[in-house]
């Protein structure tokens, strides 16, 4: 996981990177997040266009960015101990995208927003938008 911002109350919101976070989140979070993360990243794969010059063993130079670059963000809200207290997908580098579907999420899909919605605001605001209840909470 990678570090994205410091929100109040000691938690961290960091981004996963791979399949195996994406599990073990779904896994600690009680939710689908994985099946999110791996149709996303299949997506992104199937995008990939390598160089048209590029050496047979040099056709996956690029991908690992592309990918990154082209699927969703997924984050998840931690605690001081570890604990895990929201899942986050905004749409790719983070940019607000028109029709882009932001879904935040608590334990069991829980509403995080009632007891984390400060820490939601921080990540708004490093983002740059807003990311109201009811346009990213889908349970509401």
């Amino acid at each position: 996981m990678r570090y994205v911002c410091e929100a109040p109350g000691g938690a961290t919101w960091f981004r996963i990177e791979t399949e195996h976070e994406a599990e073990a989140e779904a896994a600690l979070m009680r939710h689908a997040v994985d099946k999110y993360f791996k149709r996303f990243a299949e997506a992104a794969r199937e995008s990939f266009t390598p160089p048209a010059n590029a050496a047979r063993f040099e056709q996956a130079i690029g991908l690992k960015d592309h990918i990154a670059n082209t699927m969703p963000l997924f984050l998840t809200l931690r605690a001081d101990d570890g604990a895990g207290l929201a899942t986050a997908m905004l749409p790719p580098q983070g940019r607000n995208q028109a029709g882009f579907r932001i879904i935040i999420v608590g334990p069991d899909n829980s509403d995080p927003y009632l007891a984390h919605a400060k820490a939601i605001e921080a990540l708004g605001q490093h983002i740059g938008y807003g990311l109201p209840r009811n346009e990213c909470y889908p349970y509401a």
